[in-house]
């Protein structure tokens, strides 16, 4: 039976893989600051601040893990969040964590990264793959931290790795900015730019996840189904009407509703509207061995009917 820790275990995406895991037979610690909504059958939960070196090494040293699986980081910072608290916890509580698995044996690390790694930007090719550069754009915290957590990586070759660049996540109960975007009366598009998202439903991560604990396959994949819908074809699909915008008024309004308190967006947003990373799954399939059972239209369609029921 592999042990495995699994870091950020209570939060959305790290209880369904808890407990897909510990479905699966293994021998799951979940170890977390939050206490978990549902307890999991069989599964050990301990608390833990990344942040701490001394507790990472204590928590790994007791639970003596064959494979630990890295979700820990701050997705969506709180009111109270600030760029010191995020990069302590996405940057240097991986590199305490990293630091913990070398001294205690650990053989692998399976770690969610981001397509946001790859960064917003309009060189960005129409879709990305895993052999281009990690430029993750420092205006943006999570995608800035997701670079240099990948980059930090490179330190540990020790260390059998598995880096996941997940896409956009839908499900049947996922509620986050992205969907957000969608629940809106309109929606927003930037005149001459479409930028596709790409969608994987969270089943399927949970499932990816369990395949780069168990599985013999390492290296870096980039996480999502099938295709991809541009800001119009979802609005379509939600029977939305499309606001299209030159994008120095959206920078304008963004820049004025920030300094006014009026957004938690400022002007740089508009590059994440823009130049969105559009991830090829290519790799995924052929190399790691995982076919998502949903396209990213179908992921979308299952989102949207899934609302239809609250």
């Amino acid at each position: 039976m592999i042990r495995v820790l699994v870091t950020g275990g209570s939060g959305f995406l790290g209880s369904s893989v808890v407990r897909g895991l510990a479905a699966a037979g293994l021998d799951v610690t979940s170890a977390d600051l939050r206490e978990p909504s549902a307890a999991a059958p069989g599964v050990h939960h301990v608390r833990l601040d990344v942040t701490d070196p001394a507790l990472v090494d204590a928590v790994v040293a007791e639970a003596r893990p064959e494979v630990v699986v890295h979700l820990a980081a701050i997705v969506t910072p709180g009111g109270e969040s600030n760029r010191a608290l995020e990069r302590a916890v996405d940057v240097d509580g991986t590199r305490h964590l990293l630091d913990a698995c070398v001294a205690h044996g650990v053989r692998r690390v399976v770690v969610s990264s981001s397509g946001a790694a790859y960064g917003y930007h309009p060189d960005n090719p129409a879709w990305i793959t895993e052999d281009q550069p990690v430029r993750g754009n420092e205006e943006f915290a999570y995608s800035h931290h997701k670079r240099l957590v990948e980059e930090l990586l490179g330190s540990y070759g020790s260390l059998e790795q598995v880096v996941l660049r997940i896409g956009t996540i839908l499900g049947n109960s996922v509620d986050n900015q992205i969907t957000a975007l969608f629940e809106r009366r309109r929606l927003l598009r930037i005149r001459g730019s479409e930028s596709p998202f790409v969608f994987i439903w969270d089943t399927d991560v949970v499932a990816i996840v369990q395949q780069a604990v168990t599985g013999p396959v390492t290296g870096v994949f980039n996480v999502a189904g099938d295709g991809a819908l541009t800001i119009t074809e979802i609005a379509g699909l939600l029977g939305k009407p499309v606001l299209t915008l030159p994008e120095p008024v959206i920078r304008a309004a963004l820049a004025v509703g920030k300094r006014l308190g009026l957004t938690a967006y400022g002007p740089e947003q508009t590059m994440f509207l823009q130049y969105r990373p559009v991830l090829a799954n290519d790799r995924l399939k052929t190399v790691f061995g995982y076919t998502p059972s949903r396209t990213s239209r179908e992921a979308f369609d299952d989102w949207r009917h899934s609302r239809r029921s609250y």
